[in-house]
């Protein structure tokens, strides 16, 4: 089969590489890809949003499916865009229908999801410019620390959680009026604090049958000890040491279940990864968010422990076979660290020229914001690589993908040192 993958991050290399494993793979697309997945598929130069060119080059490309990375093109409804086109209508895509993908297109959507299905989740309100007052006031019932989200999608960065009151109230008023955060502010979900440790849980739906995939826990501050600001994600670790089974059980018939059903009764077409971001308060599951597809940096330890081809389950994922897939994972322990440019996740610069990949050993590394320049890899984006290992527990594995990240080499490269220490 012919693949075509959407995206340019360090989970579109993630399932480049765990796709090029697969016996039934031809030829394999990345658009518009990076220097690592470049190493192992066709690049072509097309932005994840601009349908027109995707059509031309499923066409001229024989294309039989599509898995789309990055949630922008699903809430753009890409999907859709394939289902009402004649030419493109057979060619499975890999990722929700435009009305489902409002569960991560619109917080306030998904918080009315979750409500309607008696999902766990903290108690909100919802405000706009017109209701800023109001606003105001539930802030001044709340207890700090105060959270605040942009209802649309804002890169990862449109959550804010203050202690002071009057901060808050501040923040609001910059998201609401003066456009903060653009039009995904227009909106903003005001919602109680939730105090307990996260973690990741992803689910892979043909629409009626799911698997669990592994669990995993992100780090997104920029800082150790998890402080400064929210990033993209610093590292992660996979499985999640304190989710055992009496905890899995839990999220399974209070979070999972219902989420997959809830798709369904409100005839929402789901074929791809639903990602549920959770936290753990005195022993219960709470849903903090749902994303409509696999989250960064989560795919690279969560997809290596996937023993399965995956073009098999994408394909029974394209034919509601799913029931029919046994999912294989490999019990050891994965964990990835991020290199990221220096003054990330603010102001940073590009171009910088990465070594010392011919040095890594017992490790993968995933490029998350690479480019090739004059035939040398250089830095592109905020978050740059991905350094990936197993181990026998995270301690291990961290300690491998530590002693790899050491080899590269980029000016005013950082990375976070302290990954695991709250486990």
């Amino acid at each position: 089969m012919n693949i075509l993958i959407l995206g340019a991050g360090g989970r579109e290399h993630t399932l480049a590489w765990k796709l090029k494993h697969s016996p039934k793979l031809s030829k394999l697309f990345v658009a518009p890809g990076n220097a690592g997945t470049a190493t192992i598929a066709t690049n072509l130069t097309i932005g994840v949003n601009d349908f027109e060119a995707i059509k031309k080059a499923v066409i001229s490309e024989n294309i039989q499916l599509v898995v789309v990375g990055p949630e922008d093109p699903l809430v753009n409804g890409v999907h859709d865009y394939f289902l009402n086109d004649a030419d493109l209508k057979n060619i499975p895509v890999i990722g929700p229908q435009k009305a489902a993908a409002a569960l991560e297109g619109s917080k306030d959507f998904a918080k009315e999801f979750m409500m309607r299905h008696n999902i766990p989740t903290a108690a909100y309100q919802s405000f706009t410019a017109n209701t800023l007052e109001q606003g105001f006031q539930f802030l001044e019932t709340l207890q700090p620390p105060y959270v605040l989200k942009a209802d649309g999608l804002a890169a990862g960065k449109g959550v804010v959680i203050l202690k002071d009151l009057q901060e808050a109230k501040n923040e609001l008023k910059a998201m609401l009026v003066d456009a903060k955060f653009g039009n995904a502010s227009t909106t903003v979900v005001i919602e109680e604090f939730l105090d307990g440790i996260e973690l990741s849980v992803f689910v892979l739906t043909d629409g009626i049958n799911y698997k669990v995939l592994p669990t995993a826990k992100d780090y997104k501050r920029i800082g150790e000890g998890d402080t400064g600001l929210n990033t993209g994600g610093m590292g992660a670790i996979s499985p999640v040491p304190f989710a055992n089974d009496a905890f899995m059980d839990k999220i399974h018939t209070q979070v999972v279940k219902p989420t997959v059903e809830g798709l369904k009764k409100d005839n929402l077409p789901y074929k791809g990864f639903i990602f549920i971001g959770l936290i753990k308060v005195a022993n219960n599951p709470k849903v903090i968010e749902y994303n409509v597809r696999l989250g960064d940096p989560e795919t690279e330890v969560v997809i290596p422990r996937i023993k399965n081809d995956l073009l098999e389950i994408f394909e029974a994922v394209a034919n509601q076979s799913l029931d029919m897939i046994d999912l294989q994972l490999d019990e050891r322990t994965a964990t990835t660290v991020m290199a990221v440019s220096g003054g990330y996740p603010e102001a940073y610069e590009k171009g910088k020229e990465i070594t010392g990949f011919e040095n890594i050993t017992n490790a993968t590394v995933f490029h998350a914001g690479t480019a090739l320049q004059e035939n040398k890899v250089v830095t592109s984006g905020g978050r740059v690589l991905a350094v990936t290992a197993f181990g026998k527990d995270h301690k291990e594995a961290l300690a491998i993908s530590y002693q790899n990240i050491e080899k590269l080499k980029f000016d005013k490269m950082y990375y976070r040192k302290d990954l695991g220490f709250d486990l």
